[in-house]
């Protein structure tokens, strides 16, 4: 069984936005892909553009992928 991707974009919240963590460890809740690209920035990933939609590296649950609205 391959390792879980070492991001996590959670569904939704019921007031809008995504909690995105790394390894365990909560980064922010983004509003946008904007906001999850700065967080994975912050985090030490220079290149966090384009591993938003590399599934070896983030996992998006619930809801649509880059889709922030409240659930």
């Amino acid at each position: 069984m391959a390792s879980a991707a070492p991001i996590v974009v959670h569904p939704p919240s019921r007031t809008g936005g995504r909690r995105v963590v790394a390894r365990g460890h909560i980064l922010g809740l983004a509003h946008s892909d904007a906001d999850v690209i700065e967080f994975l920035r912050r985090a030490g990933l220079d290149d966090a553009e384009q591993l938003l939609d590399d599934p070896a590296w983030v996992t998006w649950r619930g809801g649509r992928a880059h889709h922030y609205e409240a659930a």
